[in-house]
């Protein structure tokens, strides 16, 4: 990979967390490879009330979060292209309404594929950057990630510091890991898939909903947080906020670091705008921060993303 003007940080935690090669020359879903019967086996035994907590924004342009912040994307539009279309020569036997639905995959609740950025002319596992194209992702597309379903564990960094939502650009790093574990009173095991709170979802609530507020400056987690998760054998990481990681960036001549390390040198999956606050609340109630999630994609072949509602059941 040919030089780029980063900090010393972000080189000295790359060369220690890349998984080029950890799988095989052809491997396409990166730590997804640690999600294996024993975590599964290991979410279902999670498993005690039953309760099912939802995770995914609602889809419609009037609830939508991305026009004019990130360019391209547009929010979810759904428009109605038949109404009561009689299927018979009777219209009173059977009728059909269908509709159509217009978004971008990164929109609302999402995970971003291994495709989705690339540095240095490569993606995750050396691949071209050249392999995406106005075709989609002739490698590392989302619909590598056939199941997604493991052990997830709620790390509330913002209840674990005593807050209800962090501070605008607070910087999530190890140590505010290691105390949502304390709080949660549990030890990452390899295959678990992490949600990361923050509360930052609270800017999208209620009369209040303050598009700005949410997006920027956001809380979110830093470079030395990579190295965290490698060590655990973290197999995906979500957030509740929209750009993942703390932004502005605390390095000005890096941007979006934290993606480059876990998409591009980790094959670390990344999830976006995850509903978090009413699983956090039953979890802070009865003392459990582990779940059964089912995070599975959309199939969508050759896709860089895909849109979410991500089902919790304790």
């Amino acid at each position: 990979m040919r030089a780029v003007p980063v900090p010393a940080v972000f080189s000295e935690v790359a060369a220690q967390v890349r998984n080029w090669g950890r799988w095989g020359p052809d491997d396409e879903i990166g730590t997804m490879n640690f999600v294996d019967e024993a975590a599964r086996r290991r979410g279902a035994d999670a498993v005690r009330s039953g309760q099912a907590f939802a995770l995914g924004l609602p889809l419609s342009a009037q609830e939508g979060i991305q026009a004019g912040f990130v360019e391209g994307r547009v929010n979810p539009s759904l428009a109605v292209v038949q109404v009561n279309n009689p299927l018979t020569p009777d219209p009173e036997w059977i009728c059909s309404s269908e509709d159509v639905l217009t978004m971008a995959t990164q929109c609302a609740t999402h995970w971003d594929a291994l495709a989705h950025v690339s540095y240095g002319g490569f993606i995750y596992n050396g691949y071209p950057a050249s392999s995406v194209s106005p075709d989609g992702a002739a490698r590392c597309g989302i619909h590598r990630l056939s199941t997604v379903v493991s052990r997830g564990v709620l790390l509330d960094v913002a209840r674990a510091l005593g807050r209800d939502v962090l501070e605008p650009g607070y910087p999530i790093g190890p140590e505010d890991l290691d105390g949502a574990c304390r709080l949660a009173g549990v030890e990452i095991e390899p295959g678990d898939i992490l949600l990361v709170r923050t509360g930052q979802m609270v800017h999208l609530s209620g009369p209040g909903r303050d598009l700005v507020a949410y997006t920027w400056p956001s809380p979110g987690l830093t470079i030395e947080t990579a190295a965290w998760f490698h060590a655990r054998d973290v197999a995906a990481v979500a957030t509740d906020t929209l750009v993942f990681e703390v932004f502005p960036s605390q390095h000005e001549e890096a941007y979006l670091p934290v993606h480059l390390l876990h998409l591009v040198e980790m094959g670390m999956t990344q999830g976006q705008n995850w509903v978090l606050d009413a699983l956090a609340e039953d979890c802070a109630a009865d003392g459990r921060y582990t779940f059964l999630l089912d995070a599975t994609p959309l199939p969508l072949t050759a896709g860089l993303g895909t849109p979410l509602n991500p089902v919790a059941l304790k």
